[in-house]
């Protein structure tokens, strides 16, 4: 429900500390204790489907964790200690770089299988790394595109060619060329594009819904926006893992439920919802009670996000920089938070950068009462002409955001603008409002970085040049493409000194919010509850979500 990015003067440390600021602080829970045990199905509720599960197409949270349990990426994270630790996945350890980084090696690990029983091969990891090209594969994010040499006309493997810039001199090598010099490119190589994919198995745009598996579990059978069953994959050892577990026979993923309906089911603990989780946050109208439920305690996840819940204005069609200014002060925070379930979804934001994130300054723009400001908004209007606007707001279909583009629409009606609603089904939302022929005048949006920097928010949501490059793919919802902020971008892009790149960043988002570009909303936390019998359930403090990769059914 939820995406992100990076920086090139990122070190170990300081990503450590960053990490460590967000860890899983505020959650409860005790249900990753006790040795594990084997067997049983776990259920996984979720009230829409995935955008994506294609590794070279996941961008959000929910998707990149799901996808843990069939795919394995270059590196990795391990979780299981105070803070997460950078990790060789399907590499040996977490790669070497040379050349001042310009060039990164990986070794992979000898006896990973595919679910057919063959090796996994360099040449697997190069072919899915390629496909991330394709104008067929969109949706993922665009590091391969903007780093690697050739990406900016390489158009992907399916006409027969490949990308000079990744080398496999054997079966167990490969080896990155970049156009720039990228310290913490082995952190993006632990995301889901990373990954491999075998030649012989890949249906290009379908391969979302049969992925071929090198993870614990493989794909039994898949009906869209209906259910996912995953089960064991025999061919996986956990000798080359160091990352997942086997524990579990099956996971039922099932689509389709109202947020709300999912929530009682679970907090009811009867039959199934015993050893059922949910991956998207618990519905607003439920939040208070939940997380208020002493005897639920045990089994309730708050995990700090590093993102931020905000409002997009496309400066394209919004186009008076006055008007845009008085909806910054005239939304009404505490209503839209309220949709979201109030102080325990988290606190007001005034920042694109979220506090925890490397390069975040504290500073306000617009109005200093959550409520908001009126009358501000009412005078600029007057100087803007009083227009009598109608603009077009785009949600995902589900009661918590239907109840925020209410509280939108009331606020904004207040100064003369009227909002008509579009509700985006749940599933399709992100690739929708992602794809430059489908633009609304506001856009409702959240965003977690790919790791806890600022160049892993800012380059992704306003470099204006991804417009035109990534058309089905585009993050920048508010248009915003700035001569002066995309070049700003370009030069903090080539710091090594991570504190003048902090604070760059820091004065680059009170740049970007002079424009009114975008409202932040809300500094989040996900909330997600389990069934009593779920354990070795971890916080994901990278992408805010309760981890699958150790869980297992209590007998």
């Amino acid at each position: 429900m939820t995406r992100r990015t990076r920086l090139t003067g990122l070190t170990a440390i300081a990503v450590a500390i960053a990490l460590g600021a967000t860890a899983c602080g505020g959650s409860s829970s005790t249900t990753g204790s006790g040795s594990p045990t084997k067997g049983g199905t776990l259920t996984v509720l979720d009230h829409a489907d995935f955008d994506h599960l294609d590794p070279q197409r996941i961008y959000t949270t929910e998707g990149e964790s799901m996808a843990q349990e069939f795919v394995r990426t270059l590196t990795g994270w391990d979780e299981t200690g105070s803070q997460p630790k950078l990790v060789g996945d399907l590499a040996t350890d977490a790669g070497t770089p040379s050349k001042g980084a310009t060039v990164w090696t990986f070794h992979l690990r000898h006896g990973v299988k595919w679910q057919d029983g063959t090796a996994v091969t360099a040449q697997d990891v190069k072919y899915g790394v390629e496909r991330t090209f394709s104008p067929d594969i969109n949706g993922g994010p665009p590091y391969a595109s903007q780093w690697l040499v050739g990406g900016s006309t390489y158009k992907g493997p399916y006409q027969g060619k490949e990308l000079g810039s990744i080398q496999t001199p054997d079966q167990y090598t490969i080896v990155f060329h970049l156009s720039q010099p990228v310290a913490d490119f082995n952190q993006t190589t632990a995301m889901p594009g990373w990954s491999a994919v075998p030649k012989a198995h890949d249906t290009g745009s379908t391969y979302d819904t049969h992925v071929w598996s090198d993870g614990p579990y493989m794909f039994k059978s898949y009906a869209k926006n209906k259910e996912l069953v995953l089960v064991r994959n025999t061919h996986w050892t956990q000798s080359t893992d160091p990352i997942r577990e086997q524990n579990v026979n099956e996971i039922d993923v099932k689509f389709g439920q109202d947020q709300s309906a999912i929530d009682q089911q679970i907090k009811s603990d009867a039959g199934t919802a015993q050893t059922s989780i949910m991956q998207w946050p618990i519905a607003g109208s439920d939040l208070t009670t939940i997380g208020n439920d002493p005897s639920l305690k045990s089994r309730y996840y708050k995990i700090p996000a590093p993102g931020i819940n905000y409002m997009a204005i496309n400066t394209t069609r919004v186009k008076d920089l006055k008007v845009r200014q008085a909806i910054e002060y005239a939304i009404d925070k505490t209503t839209a938070r309220g949709a979201f379930g109030g102080s325990a979804y988290g606190d007001y934001a005034s920042t694109m950068l979220s506090p925890g994130i490397g390069g975040y300054k504290k500073f306000n723009l617009y109005s200093t009462n959550p409520a908001g400001d009126v009358t501000k908004a009412k005078a600029l209007m007057k100087q803007a002409g009083n227009p009598k606007l109608t603009m077009s707001l785009a949600v995902e279909n589900t009661t918590t955001e239907e109840h925020f583009a209410d509280a939108v629409k009331t606020s904004l009606g207040k100064i003369g603008i009227t909002v008509n609603i579009t509700p985006i089904d749940a599933a399709n939302y992100f690739s929708t409002v992602d794809n430059v022929k489908n633009q609304y005048d506001l856009t409702w949006m959240d965003w977690i970085a790919d790791w806890p920097n600022a160049s892993t928010v800012l380059p992704v949501l306003f470099d204006g040049r991804q417009i035109a490059k990534l058309p089905q793919s585009n993050q920048d919802l508010s248009y915003l493409n700035d001569p002066r902020i995309n070049s700003q971008i370009d030069k903090i892009a080539k710091m090594t000194d991570l504190t003048k790149a902090n604070a760059a960043y820091g004065a680059l988002d009170e740049q970007i919010l002079k424009q009114a570009s975008a409202v932040p909303l809300m500094y989040m936390k996900f909330t997600e509850l389990a069934g009593s019998k779920v354990g070795g359930v971890i916080p994901d403090a990278v992408v805010a979500e309760p981890s699958l990769v150790h869980v297992y059914v209590k007998s």
